[in-house]
C-alpha cells in the first residue's frame, strides 16, 4: 500500500457541476476514496457555484492552467476542449490526468483503460490516462470474459443508449418533452435530432462520410484498443432511447472456438464487475432500471445463434457510473494499489 493511500490523495475534478462530475463526487464518497483535498473546477460559467462533498459545500473555481498546483490526481468530466487544453497542464504540475472525454482515447501514447480488462495499461501512462466511451466500457466488460474463454473474432452490436449520455441537457430534454406530450404540445428537439420522448433515434453523435456516426466509430476503435485486438471485426449501430440512465446493447459474438451458453455464463459469472441475470423461467433479464445507481455490468439473454455457432448476449450498465465516474475512480484506485501515484 502506497503512502498516498495512508496520507490521502489531493483530488481535482474538472467539470464538477456536470452530470458525470456530480456522480463522480458521489462515487468518491461511496467508495471511501482517500480524499485529502478536493478542488472542484469547471468552466467560467459555473465558477462560483458550490458542490456538496464530505458534508460541506465547496466553492467551484474556474479551471485554468494554474489550477492544478499541489494536486495528485485530476479527473476530467468536462468537454473535450477543456481536456485538450488543460490535461497537459496537469502533467506539467506533476499530477495525473484521468480523462473521460474522447480527446486522448486514440492517442498511441495514452493508455485507454478499463481496470478489470487491461489494468497493466494504466501503468504505462505519461501523465494522462483515458477512460473509454460509456458504451464501450459496458461492451468490453461483457466481451472480455468470452474472449478469454474462446477467443473473439467478431461482434455485431446494436446499442440502446440513455439520454444522460448527452449530459444534463439530454436528461432535461427528455423531461421537457414528456411534460409537453402530457399537455398535448408537440415536443421540440434541441439536443437530439428528433423528438426523444416516446421515440427512438438511430443516431448518437454526428454522421461521417461513410454513414456511420462518431459514436459508432468510437465503439469500434476503442474496443480494439482496450482488448488488444486491432483486427477485431466490430459492426455497430448506436440508437438513442427515452431512458434517463443505463446504456444497453444487443451483441452477436463470433468466437475462434464455439462456446456453449452454459460455458459462457460461467465465464461471465467469474469475471469481476459482471453479474449474470439470465433466468428465463423466472422472467429475469437485465434492464436499464436494474443498473441505475449500480457499478456492475449486467448480462443476460445468453443463447446460441439459431443459424450459426455464434453467441448472443444482452448487456446493460449505468453509463454515468461504470460508464464514466466509477471507471475513472477505479483507475485512480489501481494506481494507488500499485504505488504508481506521483510522490511529493
Amino acid at each position: 500500500m502506497s503512502q498516498k493511500r495512508n496520507g490521502g490523495v489531493r483530488v481535482g475534478v474538472v467539470g464538477a457541476t456536470g452530470a458525470v462530475g456530480e456522480v463522480l463526487l458521489d462515487v468518491l464518497t461511496q467508495r471511501d476514496f482517500p480524499v485529502a483535498e478536493l478542488r472542484p473546477l469547471a468552466s467560467e460559467r459555473s465558477a462560483g457555484t458550490t458542490v456538496a462533498f464530505g458534508g460541506r459545500a465547496i466553492e467551484v473555481a474556474e479551471a485554468t492552467p494554474d489550477s492544478f498546483a499541489g494536486l495528485d490526481v485530476v479527473f476530467f468530466a468536462a468537454t473535450g476542449a477543456l481536456s485538450k487544453t488543460l490535461a497537459p497542464e496537469v502533467v506539467k504540475a506533476g499530477a495525473i490526468a484521468i480523462d473521460k472525454s474522447s480527446t486522448w482515447r486514440m492517442d498511441p501514447n495514452v493508455p485507454l483503460v478499463v481496470p478489470e480488462v487491461n489494468p497493466d495499461a494504466a501503468l504505462a501512462h505519461r501523465g494522462i490516462i483515458a477512460c473509454p466511451n460509456c458504451t464501450t466500457i459496458g461492451a468490453v466488460m461483457a466481451l472480455e470474459p468470452i474472449h478469454r474463454a474462446a477467443g473473439l473474432e467478431s461482434v455485431v452490436i446494436t446499442t440502446l443508449q440513455a439520454v444522460s449520455g448527452a449530459g444534463k441537457p439530454g436528461i432535461d430534454e427528455l423531461e421537457e418533452q414528456l411534460r409537453a406530450l402530457g399537455t398535448g404540445t408537440a415536443p421540440e428537439p434541441r439536443v437530439f435530432d428528433a423528438p426523444i420522448a416516446n421515440n427512438v433515434v438511430p443516431k448518437c453523435d454526428g454522421f461521417g462520410d461513410d454513414g456511420f456516426t462518431a459514436e459508432e466509430a468510437k465503439l469500434l476503435h476503442e474496443t480494439r484498443k482496450i482488448m488488444g485486438l486491432p483486427e477485431l471485426a466490430v459492426s455497430v449501430t448506436c440508437v438513442r432511447v427515452p431512458v434517463p440512465v443505463g446504456h444497453s446493447a444487443s451483441m452477436l459474438l463470433g468466437t475462434k472456438r464455439a462456446i456453449a451458453p452454459a460455458e459462457a455464463r460461467r465465464a461471465l459469472e467469474a469475471f469481476p464487475g459482471v453479474e449474470v441475470v439470465d433466468d428465463l423461467q423466472a422472467q429475469l433479464f437485465p434492464t436499464p432500471r436494474d443498473v441505475a445507481g449500480r457499478d456492475e455490468v449486467l448480462v443476460g439473454r445468453i443463447r446460441k445463434d439459431a443459424t450459426s455457432d455464434r453467441l448472443w448476449l444482452w448487456q446493460t450498465s449505468d453509463n454515468l457510473r461504470k460508464g464514466a465516474a466509477t471507471n475513472a475512480i477505479q483507475i485512480a484506485e489501481l494506481l494507488i494499489e500499485r504505488g504508481a501515484l506521483p510522490r511529493r
